[in-house]
């Protein structure tokens, strides 16, 4: 990419990690790096026979396309009925190729793998492997050698999207390097029971669902508003909600798809460039049967949601103003994730429930401080461009844009979306639940909710 084009609208979030960092010198320098990443992963037939597992591995090639550059390379039989949907696909290798993943004869044993299998791919004895392992409502990753029973026909889709972006996560980084742990460990979630001392492998598998929403209010259409969306596809809903019309979504967004989104929001690619993120997602929705209303104007409190719009909200907006506001617009529901944004905390989520103990305007209300982006500018990379003619105004500009990942997302998702499953199936309500994707265990913090919640109709479907 030339100086000239370098823009934030453009930048790989990832590359632009390597140039905060100080690792690479140049934008080029960084883009070269993330080409010489690859990632290989293994399937076997019969655990592909499971809507879960084939989330898992549509996340796992889905985030890591855009994160291992060299491409996601695929060994095993992929001829495998599709149980979940993706687009107007059949097969499990027809959706893989659509995603960009590359199946191979054989793979290198150089690269980190994600197994699908109890089995090691003939001749491989590399130095990274893991295995996504799902449980009722738990999703994570094992070390590859430990053993699994895969024979479960697991049907809760939001573990196999938690599981595969977990996966790509200890894969990235291992090849980022700084954390010994990666490969070496159990890491995983219990959608149903949240909590840092629940035991994900062993934990209550949590019910089957009983019923998924029928009305959404999706606030951001970028990288967590997509991932929304993506986690939520998967879910059972049969052809005759879609047949009826039942299943209603509220889209927001002011913005337009830039190249930069490609590398982080799992719906976009980069024919979609200069789409109004509305309509290109409002066009992958339709194509899911769901019914969308678009809303092309920010987030403020001079919105109002009324008896006919959806009263459950899913937010996925990084504007401190606009979750500032979240309480003010009618909803009696709000789900909200937030990811950080810099070096040290690209891997770290956050995920709300409001009304809550703590407002929503006490969280973001308050005047903010100025960013770190001076500091980022010393960095060799933005000195580089600078000598070749970017002025400050675009350095600025462009150190001010969030590192970001498509694995943190996925996972974050999951969070938000399982959340909308327990109040529709008689789970527990959580206020808070902080996590740190190089940490163990992956949750820092969770806190139920601390106040009474009053009961009221979300719309919902029955399975």
């Amino acid at each position: 990419m030339s100086q000239d084009e370098i823009t934030g609208g453009k930048l790989h979030r990832l590359a632009k990690l390597l140039m905060d960092t100080g690792e690479a010198s140049t934008v080029n320098e960084a883009e070269e790096k993330l080409k010489g990443y690859r990632l290989g992963i293994h399937v076997d037939r019969d655990v592909l026979d499971s809507p879960a597992y084939q989330a898992g591995l549509l996340t796992a090639i889905n985030t890591g396309r855009r994160c291992f550059l060299g491409g996601i390379l695929i060994f095993g039989d992929l001829n495998v009925p599709l149980k979940i949907p993706w687009r107007h696909f059949q097969t499990v290798a027809d959706a893989v190729k659509d995603l960009q993943g590359k199946v191979v004869d054989k793979l290198d044993a150089s690269i980190p793998l994600i197994s699908f299998s109890d089995e090691l791919p003939e001749g491989w004895e590399g130095d990274f492997g893991v295995k996504p392992a799902i449980h009722g409502w738990s999703g994570g990753i094992l070390p590859i050698q430990d053993q699994f029973d895969f024979s479960g026909k697991e049907m809760f889709t939001p573990a196999g999207v938690l599981a595969g972006a977990l996966a790509v996560s200890e894969a990235f980084q291992f090849v980022r390097g700084g954390n010994s742990t990666v490969g070496h460990r159990s890491v995983g979630i219990s959608l149903w029971k949240p909590a840092r001392d629940v035991d994900w492998l062993n934990a209550d598998l949590g019910p089957n669902l009983a019923f998924l929403p029928q009305k959404l209010w999706l606030i951001g259409l970028g990288n967590l508003g997509q991932a929304y969306l993506w986690t939520l596809g998967f879910l059972p809903y049969k052809a005759k909600h879609k047949m009826k019309d039942d299943v209603k979504l509220v889209l927001q967004d002011t913005d337009c798809l830039e190249e930069a989104n490609d590398s982080t929001s799992l719906l976009t690619d980069l024919n979609m460039v200069g789409m109004k993120k509305t309509r290109a997602m409002s066009d992958w929705c339709e194509q899911y049967g769901f019914q969308t209303s678009l809303i092309e104007r920010k987030f403020a409190n001079d919105l109002n949601a009324n008896d006919e719009e959806p009263y459950l909200s899913l937010c996925g907006v990084d504007n401190a103003k606009a979750r500032g506001t979240l309480e003010k617009a009618g909803f009696k529901r709000v789900l909200e994730a937030g990811l950080g944004k810099g070096v040290e905390e690209y891997l770290c989520f956050r995920m709300h429930t409001f009304p809550a103990s703590k407002s929503a305007e006490s969280y973001w209300g308050q005047k903010l401080g100025k960013d770190d982006a001076e500091k980022l500018i010393q960095q060799p990379a933005y000195q580089d461009l600078h000598e070749r003619g970017l002025d400050r105004c675009g350095l600025t500009e462009l150190a001010g844009r969030s590192v970001g990942a498509p694995f943190v997302s996925a996972i974050a998702s999951t969070l938000v979306i399982a959340e909308a499953l327990r109040m529709l199936n008689g789970g527990d309500a959580i206020e808070v639940i902080d996590g740190d994707l190089r940490s163990f265990p992956t949750l820092n913090k969770v806190i139920p909710i601390q106040i009474k919640l009053k009961a009221f109709n979300p719309g919902m479907i029955k399975v």
